[in-house]
């Protein structure tokens, strides 16, 4: 007797191969056959026209503190992902003293957008050290699988303190200790270290990211806690000086080879298209192809659309925030908002002004919303409303600023207008990188580069801005079926990257492939039916905090751990899910 049997579905095994048609038999947690299964279930799901897949695996979110708090990890579950790797970019909440709380929730409000309110009222706090914490996450049962990757920013401000926050230099006796630390949280089952090195990732202060500056000896010396270990990867974030010229260039990238190098194990960083610097992304990839071939295992972290933001009336930015008489009613309920701007009289008024300075002290807004608003006619060439099913890749003109010129009316009474729809829910689209040539023509090519992983999904992050954990979703209806600009991939090819691909790099050996042996994370999808819905916003963070969720329609059933967590867009209730630690005993295939 089985727990479970999927029969008659299409098998994508995660290989790359092409699908074959079988059943999988399911039992305590593991696959245990796959082909024509003859014996009896508890329960059966009959998958006939569908497709079967490995569970998702996502190497790039931001959990950390909301796996504290909540069981469900949406949005992430909505999108067939049963594994989260979170603790990327240097951003965490362990190691911690309790002196510092405060300075961490400052830093992940400021770096991935995520309300302090929301992160002071759920953080259960219950952990110092980096074992402690896992051993905290351990404790809680959750839909899907999470690993924690040790963070540069809190590992640095625990040893050094204040001298970490005001960017001084690591002395030889915090970098040993540094380095003693994360080989304990590695040992503990930590999956790898992750350090940020972006100019645009600043605390919700306004400051630089402790870990921005680390010098060369810095990441080396804690890189070295990896030697003599065969688990963990390495992660990193940088602009590499983009507006600093080649020298600077040279100089950043030499100091993320030599930490990857140092480390002797996969290194992955982020990479992406920026309209300022439209070549970088070729250059990065050819120093990649360099360090592969001086025998490091370097990945290049790929999204398979544009990094972009959403604008709107409930969105940590649009444009009108700075607007005085807008900033009259800023604090009112978003009904009561809308009435008002409804009114004739107020539209004319606000349309009359000049936005205020949005950033500055004591303001949590970027500098990058006061450039985006000083150069606002070019920036909204670039505005697209996404509708319904959400289109990521829109021409030209469609843009807001497109139909400006076309209707022959000013460009911020269109944006103004289009904010209201939808009773002031309307939310515009911006995409930042990756939509330099308005297509994605690039992004395939970096998708198709074979150094490159699937990643940048945030999951987690920028909640009020972003929801790009739908990416999964996207990956299969854009590129496979969907898209209409340009060449398609090859859907065995995008299952493997979401899943096979993603397991061999982390050195998930249990995961990621329909196989024997293996733990039973898997996704059953009617292809036909399958469809990201549009962004929305929801009040459920911890203190009335929102966030920005995605769902999907088409999910039959995901299932981790052979127990189904989520079944035609509905959670079920089970909560399977469990902390992975690196270099402990996994579930390995049969031979």
């Amino acid at each position: 007797m089985f727990d479970l049997v999927i029969r008659g579905g299409k098998l994508f095994d995660g290989t790359g191969t092409e699908p074959c048609e079988a059943d999988i038999a399911i039992k305590d947690g593991r696959i245990v056959q796959i082909g024509d299964v003859s014996g009896q279930a508890t329960r059966e799901i009959d998958a006939a026209g569908k497709i079967v897949t490995p569970g998702f695996v996502d190497i790039h979110t931001h959990y950390d503190g909301q796996a504290s708090w909540d069981e469900e990890l949406r949005p992430s579950i909505d999108h067939g992902v049963t594994t989260a790797v979170m603790g990327n970019c240097g951003v965490g909440f362990a190691p911690v003293r309790e002196a510092d709380h405060d300075k961490l929730i400052k830093l992940m409000e400021g770096v991935e957008d995520i309300p302090g309110t929301a992160l002071h009222e759920g953080l259960t706090w219950d952990w110092e050290s980096f074992p402690d914490y896992l051993d905290a996450l351990d404790k809680m049962p959750r839909t899907i699988d999470i690993a924690a990757m040790m963070p540069h920013d809190p590992l640095r401000v625990y040893v050094m303190g204040d001298r970490a926050v005001f960017s001084e230099h690591a002395t030889g006796e915090d970098i040993e200790e540094m380095r003693r630390l994360t080989r304990e949280a590695l040992q503990a089952g930590a999956i790898g270290f992750a350090t940020g090195r972006s100019d645009v990732h600043k605390t919700a202060d306004g400051d630089w990211t402790p870990s921005s500056e680390a010098t060369r000896d810095e990441l080396t010396g804690i890189a070295r806690a990896f030697e003599g270990l065969d688990f963990g990867v390495v992660q990193a974030v940088s602009d590499f000086n983009l507006e600093r010229g080649e020298a600077d260039f040279d100089e950043e990238w030499s100091i993320v080879a030599d930490y990857a190098k140092a480390s002797g194990r996969p290194f992955s960083f982020s990479l992406m298209q920026r309209d300022f610097a439209p070549d970088q992304w070729l250059k990065l990839i050819s120093r990649s192809e360099k360090l592969k071939d001086e025998g490091v295992d370097a990945r290049m972290q790929v999204a398979p659309r544009a990094i972009g933001v959403f604008l709107g009336f409930n969105c940590t930015f649009h444009p009108f925030m700075g607007y005085p008489t807008y900033k009259s009613i800023a604090d009112l309920p978003l009904a009561e908002r809308v009435a008002k701007m409804k009114d004739s009289a107020f539209k004319a008024k606000v349309l009359s002004e000049k936005t205020d300075k949005l950033s500055g002290p004591g303001s949590s807004i970027p500098p990058l919303a006061d450039l985006l608003m000083e150069h606002i006619e070019m920036v909204a060439e670039k505005f697209f409303q996404i509708g319904n099913p959400p289109d990521y890749e829109q021409p030209a003109e469609n843009s807001l600023a497109a139909r400006a010129r076309a209707e022959g009316k000013p460009l911020m009474e269109i944006i103004y207008d289009t904010l209201l729809e939808r009773d002031g829910k309307e939310l515009i689209y911006l995409p930042l990188y990756n939509y330099t040539e308005l297509n994605y023509d690039n992004v395939l090519k970096m998708m198709e580069h074979p150094q490159a992983l699937y990643g940048l999904s945030d999951g987690g992050a920028h909640v009020g801005t972003v929801c790009d954990a739908s990416m999964p979703t996207y990956m299969i209806t854009h590129w496979t079926r969907d898209r209409s600009r340009g060449r398609k991939l090859d859907l065995p090819t995008v299952i493997r990257m979401l899943t096979g691909a993603q397991a061999d790099y982390l050195g998930m050996s249990d995961r990621g492939y329909l196989r024997e042996g293996l733990k039973a994370d898997i996704n059953i999808i009617d292809l036909d039916r399958l469809q990201m819905e549009p962004p929305h916003m929801e009040q459920d963070l911890p203190a009335g905090g929102q966030r920005l969720l995605q769902g999907a329609r088409g999910y039959t059933a995901t299932i981790v751990a052979g127990d189904v967590v989520m079944e035609e867009g509905r959670l079920t209730g089970a909560k399977p899910g469990r902390l992975y630690r690196a270099g402990q005993p996994a579930v390995v295939a049969a031979e």
